[in-house]
Parts: structure tokens; C-alpha cells; sequence
């Protein structure tokens, strides 16, 4: 078999066990699955960029995600009533100041010399200007957080349409990746790891905690949505006539007209960073990220700025899980700081790379979509096995019981199985880098 029909029947596969969900469950499930692993496989192709292109262990992606989605609040959320005025633009010149400070201190660190002086001047600019901060900052924050806090409280954002946020979700990211990667890209591998999953869980603590930005735990609800909402388009005699004459009931039809209309927008950005992922691979500039992978020494021999490279790519990898963030919040139409999880949203994502093909764009795209499928439905066929094996046991049994308990615990077995007989038997992927 060629690799072009082995890798044709992967997709295949993938695309009957969904079509098999939506003929046994519902379709309403099947398309879910689907839109999750569109998202997913975007998330999959910027840690491929990272790490399939330049080697870069990133283990902060749920931080670059989270930004995605605060995005869509910052943008596409209507502004809070009086929140600018009750505090919106102290914000505002508070981080001005805290920027101005930070700016100050690192061009008088450069031009002073060593010595006490250099250090006294550095810890009254960093204590002065940390405290001129807090002074503007607090009590413009507890300003807008006095505004009907039960419903609102948070300073909202500007209103504009939702899908000008998934590009905002990438600017946000690909930012916030800058920031840290000026400063971690010089660490050792292990190192940049470790940084980038403590910068994630402060990205995720401050919008857990700072309730004037997004609601922190309060979440924030009813967020604006690129389609029709499902009450409308089943209050629409039109869309009710239609949906009779498909033989559907209007609830029915409306949730899936929704989703599929999410479907084919996720897959229109899906292609197109699928497109531009092969173009840059194929490009010069791919052949030298993979060759500045292969060997860093040998490529800083021929000239190349390894750590202006690896920046290049670290931010553009993080802005493509900032556009997925975004997509996913507008999906859930709503922003909920606590269900941001390393599990979910790095390992996950690490698993769907590794076992499609580190280095290749395609088979990340279908190890997002099996491995999202394995993870959605693992657990009730987990649960449907051992009921089955335990038919014949006494409905009292203590091992019954606790065997179909653990079919809560299939998702994760299973994970950790497929990942080590990969790296067993096709340590390179199902799809390897060619």
C-alpha cells in the first residue's frame, strides 16, 4: 500500500467512526465531536510548529489557549455601563506605569555600572514604581467591580463582531508568547518547559482572580455568536417548514443547523493554517527551522541566529493555539477560567501531536481528530464493557460495583495505552515526518 492510500485510509477511518456516532448515538453528539477535534487539530498544528518544526517543549499551551478565549471577551462582549469611567482608564494608566517602570528599570540597569549604587537605584524604581501601581490600580479595579457585580462587575469589552476575536485570540497569545519567550527561549529544553507551564497556571490565576477583567471564577456568560441562536431559528415559521420537510422537529434541526455552521467555519480556519503550516514547511525558511532542530550547533556555525528563530516560531506557534482558544470559547459561548486544566489542554494536545506524526502537519490534524474521539467516547464504551463482563455477576457483588466505577477512570488508561504502543511500534507517528 502506498503512503498516499495509507494515509487516506487513516482519514477515512477517523471519519467513519464518526458517521458510525452519528448512525448509533445522535448526530447531534457526532458533531460535536467533530467541531471539537477541528479546534483540537488547530491547537495540534501550532505545537507542531513549535515542536515538530523547531524542537520547542512547550508545556504552557493551556495558558496561550486561555488567552485565546479571554480574547473573545475583550473583543466581542458589549463594553460594562459605566465601567470606563468608574475605573476603566485608571486600568489603563496603571499598566502604563507598571510597563513604564519595568522600561525605566532595564534601560538604567544597562547604563549604570555594576555596583551598589546600580542596585540601590534599581530597588527604588522597581518598590517605587510597584507601589505608584498599586495606588491607581486598586481603586480604579474595585470601581468597576462595584458595577452590579451579581451580573456584570467586570469592564466588558468593544462590541465588535466575534470572529474579529479568533485573529484578537492569536494577537494576544503570539504578545504574551514575545514576552516570555525573550526571556525563556536562552534556557535549556528542560528549563523552557518549566517555565512555560508556570507562566500557564499565572496566565490562568490571573483570570481566575482578577474579576474586573473577565468575572474571574463567576464566569462570563451569553457571549455573542457568529450564528443564529437555536430559539430563534425555531421560532422562524420558514426554518420550522424547512426542518418538517427533512423530517426533523425544529429542536432538532436547529441545534444541528448551529453546529454544522461551526463545523464549516472551523474548517475554513483549519485549512487555511493547514495551508499555510505546508507552505512555510516546504519554504527555506522551514528547511532551515528543521535543520536549526536537527542540529543548533552546526546551524550557529553557518551564521544563523538560533534564538531569534526559535522566538519566530514559539510566537507563531502560540498565536495558532490563541486562534483555537478563541474558537472554542465562541463555541461554548461563554468563558470559564476554572475549567482550564493542564490535562486537557497540554497533555491532550502533546498526545494528539506524538501519535499523528511529530513533524508533520497532517498527521497532527488526525491525531487531534482520533485521539478527541477516543477521549469523548472511551469512557461509555469503557462502561458498556463492564457491564457486559459483569452481567452475570450478583447485583450486589463488590468487585461489580467497582469495576464499572473504573469505567470512569477508561479515559485516562486509555490515553497512556495508545501512547506507549505508538512509541513502541511507530515511535515517528502514524503519519511520520517525511
Amino acid at each position: 500500500m502506498s503512503e498516499m492510500m495509507k494515509n487516506t485510509a487513516l482519514f477515512a477511518l477517523v471519519a467513519a467512526l464518526i458517521l458510525i456516532t452519528g448512525f448509533y448515538q445522535s448526530w447531534n453528539s457526532a458533531i460535536f465531536i467533530l467541531n471539537m477535534g477541528l479546534i483540537s487539530a488547530v491547537m495540534a498544528i501550532g505545537v507542531n510548529l513549535q515542536w515538530g518544526f523547531a524542537g520547542l517543549f512547550n508545556v504552557g499551551i493551556m495558558g496561550f489557549v486561555a488567552l485565546g478565549g479571554l480574547a473573545v471577551v475583550l473583543i466581542a462582549e458589549v463594553p460594562t455601563p459605566g465601567a470606563w469611567t468608574s475605573g476603566g482608564v485608571g486600568v489603563i494608566m496603571a499598566l502604563i506605569l507598571g510597563a513604564m517602570t519595568i522600561v525605566a528599570a532595564t534601560v538604567l540597569n544597562k547604563m549604570i555600572q555594576p555596583g551598589r549604587s546600580r542596585t540601590l537605584i534599581m530597588l527604588a524604581i522597581l518598590i517605587g514604581g510597584f507601589f505608584l501601581f498599586r495606588a491607581v490600580f486598586d481603586p480604579a479595579v474595585s470601581g468597576i467591580e462595584k458595577i452590579n457585580p451579581a451580573a456584570q462587575g467586570n469592564i466588558g469589552g468593544l462590541g465588535l463582531p466575534v470572529l474579529l476575536a479568533w485573529p484578537a485570540g492569536g494577537l494576544l497569545a503570539a504578545g504574551a508568547a514575545w514576552l516570555i519567550g525573550k526571556t525563556a527561549l536562552g534556557l535549556r529544553s528542560d528549563y523552557l518547559a518549566i517555565a512555560t507551564l508556570g507562566i500557564a497556571e499565572i496566565i490562568i490565576a490571573v483570570m481566575k482572580n482578577e474579576d474586573w477583567l473577565a468575572r474571574g471564577v463567576k464566569n462570563v456568560i451569553g457571549l455573542p455568536r457568529p450564528l443564529p441562536n437555536e430559539i430563534d431559528l425555531q421560532n422562524d415559521p420558514g426554518f420550522v417548514e424547512s426542518a418538517a420537510s427533512l423530517g426533523l422537529d425544529p429542536v432538532t434541526a436547529s441545534t444541528l443547523y448551529v453546529k454544522l455552521g461551526y463545523s464549516v467555519l472551523f474548517t475554513v480556519v483549519l485549512l487555511v493554517l493547514l495551508w499555510m503550516a505546508q507552505m512555510a514547511l516546504k519554504s527555506p525558511w522551514g528547511r532551515m527551522m528543521r535543520a536549526i532542530r536537527d542540529n543548533e550547533v552546526a546551524a550557529r556555525a553557518m551564521g544563523k541566529d538560533v534564538t531569534k528563530r526559535h522566538l519566530q516560531i514559539f510566537v507563531l506557534g502560540s498565536a495558532i493555539c490563541g486562534v483555537a482558544g478563541a474558537m472554542m470559547t465562541t463555541l461554548d459561548g461563554q468563558l470559564t477560567p476554572g475549567t482550564y486544566q493542564p490535562l486537557r489542554f497540554t497533555f491532550l494536545i502533546w498526545v494528539m501531536v506524538i501519535v499523528g506524526g511529530s513533524g508533520n502537519n497532517f498527521g497532527a490534524v488526525l491525531g487531534a481528530m482520533l485521539i478527541w474521539f477516543l477521549w469523548v467516547q472511551v469512557e461509555p464504551m469503557g462502561l458498556f464493557f463492564m457491564e457486559l463482563i459483569t452481567s452475570g455477576m450478583a447485583d450486589d457483588s463488590d468487585l461489580k460495583k467497582h469495576l464499572i466505577d473504573s469505567a470512569a477512570h477508561m479515559r485516562l488508561l486509555t490515553m497512556g495505552v495508545i501512547l506507549l504502543l505508538v512509541l513502541r511500534f511507530s515511535p515517528r507517528g502514524l503519519i511520520p515526518e517525511k
